[in-house]
């Protein structure tokens, strides 16, 4: 779940960015993340649930700004997609150090099911920032991208601010940020074993003679 970028911005840092600017700070971090540039947008909303839940913002706040930072994000992601193609994509993974074949790798797992690509992407680093160029890349269907995006959306969103609240009232921040990346490998694991499971029934319904 935390975000793949470049440098590595110190959480002490992100914190106090996200004691400043508070809701802005959530709501343009996730959403530049999400429109496909690689900063550390989920931590920041981590951090912003975390300080929620420590009485310095409110929860409402946060999860509101989550969500539509997350739509929006996703929605510029997808028109640069749909306008720039695969050679924009190339040049902004040239610009943050995203070497080509982690780039063509985002692809072909998008490709295998755009749908679920989009709402489980969050999720996963890579995905959460490439999902909505790639889907306006392969030209996915606005209207399907959009009830995708935003169901995904309000899941990540909901998931992220509500565990990290409860936590901030529990452990220390440092104890979350560490909490956090083990989930990602967990969801990465429980995404892989679905998105598995659903192309082994597709293949074996495909060729299962009709009788």
């Amino acid at each position: 779940m935390l975000a793949l970028i470049p440098e590595p911005i110190a959480l002490e840092t992100i914190e106090a960015l996200a004691k400043e600017y508070g809701y802005w700070a959530v709501f343009l971090g996730i959403s530049l993340e999400n429109a496909g540039i690689p900063l550390p947008g989920e931590t920041i909303t981590l951090v912003g649930g975390f300080l929620a839940g420590s009485g310095e913002l409110s929860y409402g706040g946060v999860l509101g700004t989550a969500v539509s930072g997350a739509i929006l994000g996703d929605n510029v992601g997808y028109w640069l997609g749909r306008w720039g193609g695969w050679p924009l994509l190339l040049r902004l993974g040239k610009l943050f150090r995203i070497g080509e074949d982690k780039l063509e790798s985002a692809r072909e797992q998008f490709s295998n099911n755009a749908g679920k690509a989009v709402f489980w992407g969050r999720f996963v680093a890579l995905l959460r920032i490439f999902a909505g160029p790639m889907a306006g890349l392969t030209e996915m269907p606005y209207g399907k991208f959009l009830a995708y995006n935003a169901a995904g959306a309000a899941v990540w969103a909901g998931v992220t601010v509500t565990a990290a609240y409860f936590c901030g009232r529990l452990v220390s921040l440092d104890t979350l940020m560490k909490w956090a990346s083990q989930f990602t490998w967990v969801m990465l694991l429980i995404i892989s074993v679905v998105v598995g499971i659903s192309l082994w029934l597709e293949n074996r319904k495909k060729s299962t003679p009709l009788g």
